[in-house]
């Protein structure tokens, strides 16, 4: 019992300073103490405390010219030790294994690269359909379904900053948005509905759906997509295929981010800048 109480009084200290290392990675230069006092809305003796045992772990830094604290070089092993597992692959490949099983349709993981979709999974059917999306495949993120889905989740000035004239938009088949402005309204709509689709805009007669997969603050940090013969999924029958890639998508939401997503999550509309 004595050890199960001690867990317990453990646990808010532990919450604390990692929320306290969240607010350091959110600000591009070091961050003043009684800023972060103000912010997680805890008295400077304890935030001081906190910074004192991160610092000792190596994982905060003091900058003392500048009377602020900034993350250490232990954070950066930590993360480059996250990346070097490719955690995210790993997380998203058995679940777009079950969705190809489930729906005979080719799955793909892809994040946003710049304007582009760069492909890192792709899971085929057994009898696939050949396709361009290839694992390491570049294409036009407003071409592509799981493109879309990432920019909808975007602010809009991010948004613009991609797309600032009729020079970025590239076209495939003569399909899909050509000016900030048709684009805006996709990113619109897409982002109402909850997910993302693409019909003969990357290859004449194939389609896709996709969804965005979201971290733990909703930055979206991926896409879950999948790609049919157009003629063979229409109507109600996409928009079931869409619901079904949307919730693996919130399921590997939950695994990035380490907790349940809600309804709540999930912006009814494309969100402004701040």
């Amino acid at each position: 019992m004595p050890n199960d109480w001690m867990s317990m009084s453990v646990v808010p200290a532990v919450s604390r300073a990692i929320a306290l290392l969240r607010i350091l990675a959110a600000h591009a230069g070091p961050v003043p103490a009684a800023v972060l006092a103000r912010d997680l809305a805890l008295p400077r003796s304890t935030v001081y405390h906190l910074l004192a045992v991160l610092e000792t772990e190596g994982i905060v830094v003091h900058l003392p010219e500048d009377r602020a604290y900034g993350l250490g070089i232990g954070a950066f092993e930590l993360g480059s030790a996250y990346l070097r597992g490719d955690p995210l692959e790993r997380l998203a490949r058995p679940l777009l294994a079950t969705l190809v099983q489930q729906t005979g349709c080719t799955a793909h993981l892809g994040v946003l690269h710049g304007r582009e979709t760069l492909y890192l999974i792709k899971e085929q059917p057994r009898r696939p359909v050949v396709l361009v999306t290839d694992v390491g495949v570049r294409l036009p993120a407003h071409l592509t379904a799981v493109g879309r889905s990432m920019l909808a989740a975007l602010p809009r000035a991010q948004v613009r900053a991609l797309y600032p004239g009729r020079d970025a938009f590239v076209n495939r088949t003569g399909a899909g948005p050509r000016t900030s402005i048709e684009l805006r309204n996709v990113l619109l709509a897409e982002a109402t509905r909850g997910w993302a689709q693409e019909d003969g805009e990357v290859t004449e007669g194939m389609a896709s759906v996709a969804a965005c997969v979201r971290d733990y603050a909703l930055r979206p940090v991926a896409a879950i997509g999948c790609t049919f013969v157009s003629a063979t999924v229409q109507g109600g029958e996409r928009e079931a295929l869409a619901r079904r890639v949307r919730g693996v998508a919130g399921r590997l939401s939950s695994r990035v981010a380490g907790r349940r997503q809600t309804a709540s999550d999930q912006p009814r509309h494309l969100p402004d800048s701040h």
